[in-house]
């Protein structure tokens, strides 16, 4: 078994119908995963994954559960391999994942977490106000500095720091368009809006936060097994008591991801397994780390081609 590895699951924008579908196929004991999500949602989670419809798979409120129970999913054809991490971490949403995968809090728990987030999420900006855009090409310096300007207009603030080179910013939307406006005027290269309706980590998600912080505090949270570089201040942290505060930070906080993989590495991370939906985060990792050995497990072909390479 090769030493070193951490464990990264994704978040929104990785989802697609017919997630996870292949695994399924491959390992029936999966079902059950699916169906105790299901019993905690109210509604059919293998459907919503595999076969959609897109428009629902892409509301906040079912895309939230379902990376979740997708990403866990995947987890299980890892476990007999017996792959212990240096460290996890998980890209926003992901970070629920990573903390399942860690022992921090039960896969329920966190399916029933997941759903209120992506509601309140939802319901604390009104359809069609918010604006997401990942600027490419200006360092972040650049970009803070931009939606500084640009905050006269509106809220507006750096959501994602990525990878160096790209940063998505989030929020009210005339103040987003006034912020790509002037991030092209200083060199930006692209600016690209994102099918996010929600302006997630900015102040809007603030009233979503305090809502959410209610629910946190009645679920039961343990220490981890591994150390989960938190979203928010790109920080381990393994005991109970400091997952709740972490989570709540993390709705109106900047995702850290670049600084999250770098703390990573200094951890001892050498090979990351990214796990669920999609390849997102191993193209950030590989922008921020070139010499870390990649993997992913989303699929019966990634998952065999992930254990031959971790059992050396």
């Amino acid at each position: 078994m090769i030493s070193g590895i951490g464990l990264v699951f994704p978040g929104q924008g990785s989802q697609s119908v017919g997630m996870g579908k292949a695994l399924c196929d491959a390992f029936p004991l999966l079902k059950h995963v699916y169906d105790e999500a299901s019993s905690v949602l109210g509604y059919d989670a293998a459907a919503l994954c595999f076969e959609g419809p897109a428009e629902q798979l892409n509301l906040t409120e079912y895309t939230q559960p379902a990376l979740l129970v997708s990403s866990i999913a995947a987890l299980k054809t890892l476990e007999p391999a017996g792959v212990k991490p240096v460290a996890v971490a998980g890209h926003s949403l992901g970070e629920y994942s990573a903390l399942v995968a860690a022992g921090g809090v039960s896969f329920r728990d966190a399916v029933g977490l997941v759903q209120k987030r992506g509601r309140y999420m939802s319901e604390a900006v009104p359809p069609g106000t918010g604006l997401v855009a990942a600027l490419l090409g200006l360092t972040s310096g650049v970009v803070k500095e931009v939606c500084r300007e640009a905050s006269t207009v509106g809220v507006v603030a750096a959501a994602n720091f990525n990878s160096p080179g790209q940063v998505v910013i989030a929020g009210e939307k005339a103040a987003v368009e006034r912020a790509i406006e002037l991030a092209k005027g200083k060199g930006c290269k692209k600016a690209i809006p994102l099918p996010v309706s929600v302006p997630v980590h900015t102040p809007l998600m603030q009233t979503a936060a305090d809502r959410l912080a209610k629910d946190l505090t009645v679920v039961q949270w343990s220490d981890l097994k591994a150390p989960l570089v938190n979203n928010a201040d790109a920080k381990p942290i393994s005991r109970a008591g400091e997952i709740q505060p972490s989570l709540i930070r993390q709705l109106p906080s900047s995702v850290l991801w670049e600084e999250t993989v770098q703390a990573m590495g200094k951890l001892g991370v050498t090979t990351f397994i990214e796990v669920g939906p999609g390849t997102v985060l191993t193209g950030l990792i590989k922008r921020i780390l070139p010499d870390a050995q990649l993997l992913n497990v989303n699929d019966p072909k990634s998952l065999e081609t992930t254990l031959k390479s971790v059992k050396g």
